[in-house]
Order: structure tokens, then C-alpha cells, then sequence
């Protein structure tokens, strides 16, 4: 588990309203039905952003975050990973979600991303945590209709290094007391990226633990305000047609 459900996002240095919040059902292509969470921005950048959530699926930290991002101007969807093993329900502190995440498959994530960046409209970035930061790297490397893929602190063992290229570009935002990926699986993963041609940054927030994109963390502040800044400018850059 990554953040808990009383953690919640740091808030970007861009904030204006939120026009709506809430939370909706998506289906994707094979017809599995599946919570997410949309926020819209007052005022649109002409940017759109998909969360893939940690291991717990879409908790209280999520729904937050999709606000953060509509503050920042982004059309958001925070979504589910549960709906075909799960259903509909909460994913509260009493959720068996490793069962469930034992079920996922990475065609299955592809299909509910899919199903996202459907409903908002380009350009969309994805942007996860953990699991769901290494599953928005593997999407964005092989490119399924992606602007860019954001990633914190990515668990390397839930994905496969891409076998083609150059997909969409790739940003990597590392915690340096991570233990979730060695910094050996990180330098295969991106000599892999290298040799398919995906242009991809990485940067390292030596000393961070481990989800401290939290602003529960104080001294990790500066960190998450990096993180927030890094996220504007990549998406501004790679929004250009």
C-alpha cells in the first residue's frame, strides 16, 4: 500500500476553481463497468490527465488529487482497477485489494485507460503512483493515443519493458529511498526505453521515501512542489502538437 486513506496530494503552485467534482462509472471496451472520479477545471489549459491509483484502487487520496489537477487547469479522471473482480464498491481501509490485484492484467488497464481518455478528449497524459506509476509508463511507452506518461515512484514488476517504440515520452519521478524498484531494474528499464527510441526524463528526489508525494510529509515539501512544477512543464511541452 502507498498512500493511505487519510493522505492527501500536495496542492500545485497553479490553483484556480474547480467547476465540478465527482464520481461517475466508465465502461470500457469489453464491456467491464468501473468507478472513476472526474474534475473539471474553470478555466481548461487544453490539457487532460488520467490517475492510475496505487494498489488500493480509487480512494479518498485520488479523488483529491483529481481536484489538485483540475486547479491546475487539467481535465481529470481518477479511475478503478476492481470493476471486473470487485464490482462497484468503495475501496475503504477494510478492501482485500492485493486479491484483486493479483487479477489485473495489463490488457485489462489498457482497456480502462482507453476508456478515459475517451470520455475527456486530447491531449491526455496519464499520470500514477506505484503500480499505477509504472503501469502509466508502460501505456505511454507503447503509446495508445497518449501525449505523455508521468510516473511516481514506479513499481517495475507489474510491467514489461517495451519491445517497440518510441511511443509517447516519459516522465520519471524517482524517490531515492525507494525500495519498490532497485536503482538496477530502473537502469535496464531505461536502456530498454533507449533502445526502442522513447524519449523519457527521469528525475531523483535523493533521500525521499517512498510515496512522499503527501503533504503530510513537510520536509518532503519542496519535493512535491518540484514534482508539481516538473508535471506543468512536461505536459505544457508535449501538449504542442
Amino acid at each position: 500500500m502507498c498512500h493511505s486513506t487519510d493522505s492527501r496530494p500536495p496542492a500545485p503552485p497553479v490553483q484556480g476553481e474547480v467547476a465540478a467534482h465527482e464520481q461517475i462509472e466508465l465502461t470500457a471496451a469489453d464491456g467491464n463497468r468501473f468507478l472513476a472520479y472526474r474534475a473539471e477545471p474553470a478555466e481548461p489549459n487544453g490539457r487532460s490527465m488520467v490517475i492510475l491509483p496505487d494498489v488500493r484502487g480509487l480512494h479518498p487520496f485520488y479523488r483529491d488529487l483529481a481536484q489538485r489537477f483540475a486547479e491546475a487547469g487539467f481535465r481529470t479522471i481518477a479511475i478503478d482497477y476492481f470493476g471486473r473482480t470487485a464490482g462497484l464498491g468503495e475501496r475503504g481501509d477494510d478492501f482485500d485489494f492485493m486479491t484483486h490485484v493479483k487479477q489485473i492484467t495489463l490488457e485489462n488497464a489498457r482497456a480502462d485507460v482507453a476508456a478515459a481518455v475517451r470520455e475527456l478528449g486530447g491531449p491526455v497524459f496519464t499520470t500514477g503512483f506505484c503500480m499505477g506509476g509504472a503501469l502509466s509508463w508502460w501505456l505511454g511507452a507503447d503509446g495508445n493515443g497518449l501525449a505523455g506518461a508521468i510516473g511516481f515512484y514506479g513499481a517495475l514488476r507489474f510491467i514489461e519493458a517495451p519491445e517497440s517504440g518510441p511511443g509517447a515520452p516519459l516522465l520519471l519521478l524517482r524517490a531515492g529511498a525507494d525500495t519498490a524498484s532497485s536503482p538496477e531494474e530502473f537502469a535496464a528499464y531505461e536502456a530498454a526505453l533507449d533502445s526502442v527510441g522513447t524519449e523519457h526524463e527521469t528525475h531523483i528526489y535523493e533521500g525521499a521515501p517512498h510515496s512522499f508525494f503527501d503533504r503530510s510529509y513537510g520536509e518532503w515539501a519542496d519535493a512535491c512542489q518540484d514534482a508539481w512544477r516538473r508535471i506543468l512543464s512536461f505536459t505544457e511541452r508535449h501538449a504542442k502538437p
